[in-house]
């Protein structure tokens, strides 16, 4: 088999898919374990990329807390952008809690993180983690949307830097296959399926997504997070996803 790699695209609190696509890989997926490489992502998915390297046995623990993170965003009035409400503090608890002590070393050449260069408006992939902390910083700086998780910029490497979404929302990486994983129906490996009529697509930072009212939701519900059961409902889809992907490749165990 070649060598595989498993990006995870941005998307907010639909990082809840990817937990469940996840779980369908730890579960089902053998053969691609066997041969995954490095895991790529942009904002959430680089939080799940990480925990997929650095800490697979906490799968469970990031599901709870994605779940009780929604829900503290939702009795926000204003959501995330609520005055006094800070988001990237209860994101970087939730990092604090789950990474492992030595997250930085196994993360190293193995995970895969892109952010947006405040000044330039430049991707940068980054790989190379010299503490704990400094990987934390680098998947803090791809989770950061201006103005909705905050107002100050997060500062890496001396450098302020925004989320990777905005500039490549799915990186795929040079050597090997890249698996890609969205919530969002279009042209990805594990994604839900296109039911609407047009079929249109869109390129959203290097992304195909499909023209539909089900995804443009799904843009929506990324920031503003749906009710609890929703997002078990996109958990389970992930899953299931991932499943239908896995037996279309014959790499079902």
């Amino acid at each position: 088999m070649t060598v595989l790699n498993l990006s995870f695209a941005a998307c907010g609190f639909l990082g809840i898919y990817h937990l469940g696509a996840m779980g369908a890989f730890l579960r089902h997926g053998d053969k691609l374990l066997g041969s995954l490489r490095a895991c790529a992502g942009a904002s959430a998915g680089a939080l799940v990329a990480a925990v997929m390297i650095t800490a697979p046995d906490k799968l469970e623990h990031c599901k709870e807390f994605t779940y009780k993170f929604a829900d503290s965003v939702r009795r926000q009035r204003f959501g995330a952008v609520t005055p006094g409400y800070d988001f990237m503090l209860t994101l970087r608890e939730g990092m604090e809690e789950i990474l492992p002590r030595e997250a930085h070393r196994l993360a190293t050449d193995r995970l895969h993180v892109s952010i947006t260069h405040c000044q330039s408006g430049k991707n940068h992939i980054v790989s190379r983690f010299t503490s704990r902390e400094e990987l934390i910083k680098a998947l803090l700086a791809s989770s950061f949307v201006p103005v909705y998780s905050g107002l100050k910029p997060v500062e890496y490497k001396g450098q302020k830097w925004i989320d990777g979404g905005f500039t490549d929302s799915l990186p795929i990486l040079p050597e090997g296959r890249t698996v890609t994983v969205s919530p969002f129906a279009g042209l990805q490996d594990v994604c839900p399926i296109h039911r609407g009529s047009f079929r249109t697509q869109l390129t959203l930072a290097n992304m195909n997504i499909m023209f539909s009212m089900k995804n443009i939701k799904r843009l929506n519900q990324a920031l503003f997070p749906p009710s609890t059961s929703i997002m078990h409902s996109f958990c389970e889809e992930g899953f299931a996803d991932a499943v239908r992907f896995l037996k279309k490749e014959a790499w079902m165990s």
